[in-house]
């Protein structure tokens, strides 16, 4: 836990360094960005990591991936909100998870420009900035806030996540869509959200994110209800009161009902 803050907080301060600054940006698709402090913030962790657990498997969003032989693996989000990032806009994070058997067992997610970092240990509970942190304890979805967001082929690919979009909006106080997973999952754990979910997810963007709101005394689960959640693509968060509500809701979009 001690590395994995330090090093969280090491990659933040590459990216404000380049924060309002960035220039060279490049397109990994339409819509989809990524920029030389990206790159910069994972060479940075991935090296740490190596000095510090040679034997860990990394797993990282550009591609700075390490075989390891002890059954531990690194999952690796070096700048969560590219886009947020290269247009000025102050929501994105670092999120780093350790792994063993498919589960997130250590987590840490530095959000570097109001200095915020979450963190969890299994079974140790979730902090803020040392601090710990509890989901909220609102039971009626009618007055819960929630966030969720989009794939990044959200024009071609027919589960785009709209429609779910659209039946939250109509059933709920708000939906926001900030642009960070990693960060709507440590929202939801500290209880300025009171759940979070999205369709199409890397376990990069939610290992960290999650074991934070499972500690942090909520649930976590695929859009199906699974536990399974790290192995999905699709994942929900809560604060577990109103989980059942959320899974009702997306279910009734399935079935057109």
């Amino acid at each position: 836990m001690e590395r994995a803050i330090e090093i969280a907080r090491g990659a933040g301060e590459i990216l404000l360094e380049g924060y309002g600054t960035a220039k060279a940006i490049h397109h990994k698709g339409s819509i989809d960005l990524v920029t030389e402090f990206d790159r910069r913030s994972e060479t940075f962790i991935v090296e740490a990591l190596r000095r510090n657990f040679p034997d860990h498997a990394i797993r990282a969003e550009e591609g700075g991936s390490v075989n390891g032989a002890g059954g531990y693996e690194w999952l690796v989000d070096p700048l969560d909100g590219t886009t947020n990032f290269a247009h000025n806009f102050p929501c994105f994070a670092v999120s780093l998870a350790l792994t063993q058997a498919s589960r997130a067992i250590v987590a840490a997610v530095y959000e570097p420009v109001h200095g915020e970092l979450f963190a969890a240990t299994r079974n140790g509970g979730a902090t803020l900035n040392g601090n710990p942190i509890r989901v909220s304890q609102n039971t009626v979805l009618e007055q819960c806030m929630l966030a969720t967001g989009f794939p990044y082929d959200l024009r071609t690919n027919p589960n785009n996540n709209l429609a779910e979009f659209h039946a939250f909006l109509l059933c709920t106080q708000a939906v926001r869509r900030p642009g960070a997973a990693a960060l709507d999952l440590c929202y939801t754990a500290c209880g300025r959200l009171d759940g979070f979910w999205e369709l199409t997810l890397h376990p990069w963007d939610t290992a960290a994110g999650g074991l934070i709101v499972e500690e942090a005394g909520g649930r976590v689960t695929t859009a199906a209800g699974n536990d399974s959640w790290l192995s999905q693509p699709s994942i929900v968060a809560s604060n577990s009161h109103i989980h059942a509500k959320m899974l009702a809701v997306l279910a009734a979009t399935q079935t057109g009902t």
